[in-house]
């Protein structure tokens, strides 16, 4: 019994420090869908020009 608490501990121990060593890049909200999902940069306005 011993023994699994102590592999919890350290497990718990290794993803804690992956946690902070990620910083806040770490996105824990679980699966994305839809428009949320999409990693692209928003097109430009229709009127917008440079």
């Amino acid at each position: 019994m011993w023994k699994i608490i102590v592999g919890f501990v350290i497990f718990a121990a290794i993803v804690l420090y992956v946690l902070t060593k990620a910083g806040g890049s770490v996105d824990m909200s679980g699966e994305k869908h839809g428009g949320d999902a999409t990693h692209a940069p928003a097109p430009a306005a229709a009127g917008e020009s440079k």
